[in-house]
């Protein structure tokens, strides 16, 4: 395996912007929907394609990017929030888990040697279970250790997920669908032209 990494070109930063905006839009698009403290969002769905189709690093980039613009102020956060108080919020973790969505998303794709629709499956799912442990189990510590709400017991916490994971589970199974027919056109307007193994 080459260890010479990939050159950063203009395309990438625009995709990379282009999803950090796609971020924001999705925070809001269905946010006014609140089950529990759980805004209802369109974010995993595109913090997922980010990694599928990026990559680890560009994918995690574009979240990242995300992440600072909302938390120096700009209203990009579920309900038009942002800004350091985020910070506090029960639904934090789930901002944070972007990252490592669409990083290991990206990775697992990157890794294998064929892109078939099974490796994206696999991707996508994985990316979607990370999402879920991380939001929930921060969601859970806020409440019990920042806002000292102790009668938000984990089983509440999870079952406030139950909903948006029924959703969620459809816009991921789509994610894959999407990504693995994309893909290469993507990666090669990119420049990666020498992107072996064709989706099957």
């Amino acid at each position: 395996m080459s260890s010479i990494k990939p050159k950063i070109h203009t395309v990438d930063l625009v995709l990379v912007a282009m999803f950090a905006a796609l971020m924001a839009i999705g925070a809001n698009l269905t946010s006014f929907l609140v089950i529990g403290s759980v805004p209802i969002t369109l974010q995993t769905l595109f913090a997922i394609l980010a990694g599928a189709l990026l990559g680890s690093r560009m994918g995690s980039l574009a979240m990242i990017v995300y992440l600072l613009v909302g938390l120096v102020g700009f209203p990009v956060f579920a309900q038009f929030s942002g800004g350091l108080r985020t910070f506090v919020s029960p639904t934090f973790g789930f901002l944070l888990s972007y990252i490592m969505v669409a990083f290991v998303t990206g990775l697992m794709i990157e890794r294998s040697k064929k892109k078939k629709i099974a490796t994206f499956m696999a991707a996508c799912f994985v990316g979607l279970i990370i999402n879920y442990v991380v939001g929930t189990h921060y969601m859970y510590y806020a409440f019990q250790f920042l806002a000292g709400l102790e009668a938000v017991s984990y089983q509440v916490v999870w079952t406030w997920m139950a909903a948006p994971a029924v959703k969620d589970i459809i816009l991921t199974f789509f994610a894959a669908v999407l990504s693995s027919r994309i893909y290469h056109i993507v990666n090669k307007r990119r420049g990666r032209n020498s992107l072996p193994n064709q989706v099957a």
